[in-house]
């Protein structure tokens, strides 16, 4: 099983399904029994908040960063084992933040759960790079569209530059009559393949539906590609099957101690925004 329990969601352009990426990586761990934080470090233009149905004097990421809260005040419960640190989209409360201080959070998180997963801002900036050198390891986010992949490239040089080390490459929105090989795209960025999740009219309503693809349309292709990925990047043993199939969990795993986590507050999956990934389901 992998040793690293930390990873920065990154990709050089918007739109790609990083977000979504997160989110259903995360909620397949969480569904294995693995206890998940999903960060959203994207300070400047933060889509995480609708997950947990934010209010206006909700706590967030950016006051953790300004010093003003702590992890647990900003941390929230989604569903069984997984939670998410949201930030903020107040652009007074963004300049007030010092990114900083996402060190202490990381570790702070990495003490306390099996798996983080840091949702980074795509472009070139002070708080876009410093989560790719604090993660154990990045995975890249694209589609097969040539300026998604050029920008990804330029995420591949921010990573080296930061001291990190890249996992691999994730393709979204494939299909099978594509022009290039999604092996070739990998090896022009110099990453191993880790998977490809394909176009799948599901992503597009889970958003609207304000739930997890996985959770939405489990047995649906991309969800299928979803776990495998999960599976692929942790070693943990997670259930994968298609329409028909009936599965078991064989990871052995304890769910997380209903009386741990006590300052997590519930936010029912049926108040999930599809503020959560925003345009990432457009073609």
């Amino acid at each position: 099983m992998s040793q690293e329990t930390v990873y920065a969601i990154a990709s050089g352009k918007g739109g790609v399904g990083k977000t979504t990426t997160t989110v259903n990586l995360g909620t397949a761990l969480a569904e294995a029994g693995k206890r998940v934080a999903v960060v959203d470090a994207d300070l400047g233009m933060a889509n995480l908040g609708g997950f947990v149905s934010l209010t206006p004097d909700s706590t967030t990421l950016h006051d953790v960063l300004a010093g003003d809260a702590s992890v647990d005040d900003a941390t929230y419960r989604l569903a069984e084992n997984i939670v998410a640190v949201p930030s903020g989209t107040s652009l007074d409360d963004y300049a007030e933040t010092s990114p900083e201080g996402l060190r202490e959070v990381v570790a702070d998180l990495r003490s306390r759960f099996d798996y983080v997963f840091l949702d980074v801002g795509a472009g070139v900036s002070h708080e876009t790079v410093l989560p790719l050198g604090l993660a154990d390891s990045v995975v890249l986010v694209s589609t097969p569209e040539p300026a998604a992949v050029h920008d990804t490239k330029k995420t591949v040089e921010l990573t080296d530059r930061s001291g990190g080390a890249v996992a691999g490459l994730v393709l979204t929105r494939t299909r099978p009559d594509g022009d290039i090989s999604h092996t070739e795209i990998a090896d022009r960025l110099e990453a191993s393949l880790l998977g490809t999740i394909p176009e799948d009219p599901a992503a597009r309503d889970s958003v609207y539906a304000g739930t997890p693809l996985v959770v939405f349309e489990p047995h649906g292709p991309a969800a299928v590609a979803y776990r495998r990925l999960a599976a692929e990047l942790t070693g943990v043993d997670i259930p994968v099957s298609t329409a028909g199939e009936e599965t078991d969990s064989t990871d052995g795993s304890a769910p997380v101690d209903s009386d741990s986590d006590a300052d997590e507050r519930e936010a029912a999956h049926d108040d999930v925004s599809s503020a959560i990934t925003e345009a990432e389901s457009d073609p």
